[in-house]
């Protein structure tokens, strides 16, 4: 049963204020990061501060348009707009324009339109529907399939056109199926992933497949309390190793090859391993197969690592990890933001005074690297003060996806949770040092009308789903 309401007495204003002051706070600092003394109106459409003004009055009046559309079109039309704006994405390829090696936009005179920002809401417009269908169960294979294919294949796209920020994004995902009850040992694999996609970047594979295969044994003795045979194969696989390398460095074997070891040793060892577990199959095989991923997980990290990314990308990681150093090359943006935020200090410089700013040292100053202008001019204070506006968001957001009485309606404003958990997270990460620059904006605040309108769309489709709750009777 449904009954009518009324917007303005229902909508969540906490959210909606949040919104309006991320977005005229990231409106003053797009001024202070680019501030012209030529052109000092903020006004001014010459300059991204201007433009930056038609943006935001233009999502405003998206927003409004939005909150009075009926609902039920974002659920009846999932499909529909996931479709068009993922050929609007693929056409981009075709007869798109390329903008520092990203052929990712179309642009008409100064405005720039780039449709994979808007594939984000579509993404999660579609899983919402998919999941709130009659019967839904996310541990069926089927619906594992599909549920990948809706999440892969925009992040392909969106890798072919060199825009590698963006098509990680969709990664993000994973927290709302999680929530919607994707079983726990996913989040534990993803975790396991990341820890072994680092490791391989860090240490030989040698290292890791040795590592891998004592670990799989002592988890198996842990499950099994076999710790007798658990030694045995340990001593077996260390003294077989120790044995063709002594043959190697004592009689000059070159055929004995690392590789050639390894694979010797390991056979032994885990031939030693099935003997002594035949009555323990069934966790036998589901070390085994953990143990085989793991490897076979870090050859692919390697291959994609030296043959799929870019020489500058290889370069951001290896800073990052510390394996290079290379302040004015590779490391130059993230060494000249941790400058600015540093020499903000405490309270900062004061609005307009960031020397780091005013004289162009960090690239990308409005739009990605956006946060070390807070740092800057307004110091620990200002920082502090940003980050528990965005967490108050987001807390804001989780409140209002648990009230709802759809499904459809709580599985989406988990998507809009992931998403801007994920921007916020790596944005700021990226500034500070901590995780690889890979070019994603902070929602509201940076410096652009795609992902302005995106996320004004992403979250207000959400805040009328919220409006509408009332509609339906419980």
């Amino acid at each position: 049963m449904q009954r009518n309401i009324n917007i303005s007495k229902t909508i969540d204003w906490w959210t909606v204020g949040l919104y309006l002051l991320l977005i005229i706070l990231g409106w003053f600092n797009i001024f202070a990061a680019v501030y012209n003394e030529e052109h000092r109106s903020i006004f001014d459409i010459s300059q991204q501060y201007g433009k930056q003004l038609i943006w935001i009055l233009s999502s405003i009046i998206i927003a409004i348009i939005i909150l009075f559309t009926d609902s039920s079109v974002y659920q009846i039309f999932a499909y529909p707009i996931f479709f068009l704006i993922l050929v609007l994405t693929i056409l981009v390829l075709l007869i798109g324009t390329e903008i520092n090696g990203q052929k990712a936009w179309f642009v008409i005179g100064w405005v720039r339109i780039q449709p994979s920002e808007f594939l984000k809401f579509a993404v999660c417009l579609t899983l919402a529907k998919f999941m709130s269908s009659y019967n839904f169960k996310i541990h069926k294979p089927r619906n594992l399939i599909i549920l990948t294919l809706f999440i892969l294949t925009p992040m392909l796209v969106v890798f072919m056109q060199h825009d590698t920020g963006t098509a990680i994004v969709f990664t993000s995902f994973i927290f709302m199926l999680y929530r919607e009850g994707l079983t726990p040992y996913v989040m534990f694999l993803s975790v396991i992933s990341i820890v072994l996609f680092i490791t391989s970047l860090m240490v030989s594979q040698e290292t890791i497949i040795y590592s891998l295969l004592i670990l799989s044994i002592i988890i198996f003795a842990l499950v099994n309390g076999q710790l007798t045979f658990v030694l045995g194969s340990i001593a077996i696989l260390i003294g077989i190793y120790l044995i063709f390398y002594l043959l190697m460095k004592g009689f000059n074997f070159s055929w004995l090859t690392d590789y050639f070891i390894i694979s010797v040793a390991i056979t032994f060892s885990v031939l030693s391993f099935l003997l002594g577990i035949l009555k323990k199959i069934k966790y036998a095989s589901i070390i085994a197969i953990f143990l085989l991923s793991s490897i076979a997980f870090t050859f692919t990290v390697d291959y994609i690592f030296n043959h799929i990314l870019k020489p500058h990308q290889q370069a951001r990681i290896n800073e990052l990890l510390g394996k290079s150093s290379d302040p004015k090359g590779t490391g130059y943006n993230v060494n000249q933001s941790k400058i600015a935020i540093g020499s903000g200090g405490f309270w900062g410089k004061g609005f307009l005074q960031g020397t780091q700013t005013k004289y162009n040292f960090v690239p990308e100053q409005s739009t990605d690297f956006i946060f070390c202008t807070v740092g800057e001019e307004h110091g620990f204070v200002g920082s502090v003060l940003l980050l528990l506006l965005y967490v108050a968001l987001l807390i804001r957001l989780i409140f209002l996806a648990e009230r709802q009485r759809l499904a459809f309606s709580r599985i989406y404003g988990y998507g809009v949770v992931s998403i801007l958990f994920f921007h916020f997270v790596i944005n700021i990460g990226m500034t500070i040092g901590i995780v690889p620059v890979i070019g994603i904006p902070l929602p509201f605040f940076s410096y652009g009308g795609s992902s302005l309108w995106a996320f004004t769309i992403l979250l207000f489709i959400f805040l009328k789903l919220d409006v509408d709750r009332f509609k339906y009777l419980t």
